[in-house]
């Protein structure tokens, strides 16, 4: 049986004054370096949190955003400071990040992955380097390269649908979620609390 394409991730979805900054750099980068390739439409800028994978499960996508609203975590400033490039085969995407992953980010990233696993939404297992791809296709690799600081404020988290069919591909927003520093609800009371056993 052929498995219907729906590619899932959650992601931090950038303002239009982050948007802005991210692609002047992106255009300064390219203009110094000359590196080929194609810019990254400012309008589908992203951080990948979790990848879900490539042919999600309407099941699976309804336990996910359910499991999405039960996260909590607190605002945090991210600062995207360093230009930089992967390795992927021939081809290479450049990108912009922090210096430093902030704890507010990590954090999330933990409470995240943690409600998936609760949730029995498996996420694709790849090791997490928060970064926002402004160039794919390169032709040679981008040193660590300083860059005018982009200050970003995240206060909220989305559930993105690749619209693979569409042309331009495009981003579909699913699910949005405010961080808003809250504790996370209480675990259920076990049947010994409750005078089960």
């Amino acid at each position: 049986m052929m498995l219907k394409l729906n590619r899932l991730f959650f992601a931090l979805w950038p303002g239009e004054a982050q948007r802005r900054a991210c692609d002047e750099a992106a255009r300064e980068l390219r203009l110094k370096m000359q590196p080929g390739g194609y810019l990254s439409s400012p309008d589908r800028y992203h951080i990948t949190l979790l990848f879900l994978g490539d042919t999600v499960s309407p099941e699976s996508e309804a336990a996910a955003l359910k499991a999405a609203a039960k996260v909590r975590a607190a605002p945090f400033a991210l600062n995207l400071e360093l230009a930089s490039s992967f390795r992927a085969n021939k081809k290479i995407p450049w990108w912009l990040g922090p210096r430093e992953t902030p704890a507010g980010l990590t954090q999330l990233y933990d409470r995240l992955n943690e409600a998936m696993l609760s949730a029995r939404v498996l996420p694709e297992r790849m090791k997490f380097v928060p970064h926002l791809t402004i160039l794919r296709d390169a032709h040679l690799p981008l040193p660590v390269t300083p860059i005018r600081p982009v200050a970003w404020n995240v206060d909220e988290f989305v559930l993105l649908r690749s619209r693979l069919d569409q042309k331009p591909m495009n981003y579909e927003i699913l699910g949005r979620w405010s961080l808003d520093g809250s504790a996370p609800p209480p675990p259920p009371p076990s049947q010994e609390q409750l005078g089960l056993f």
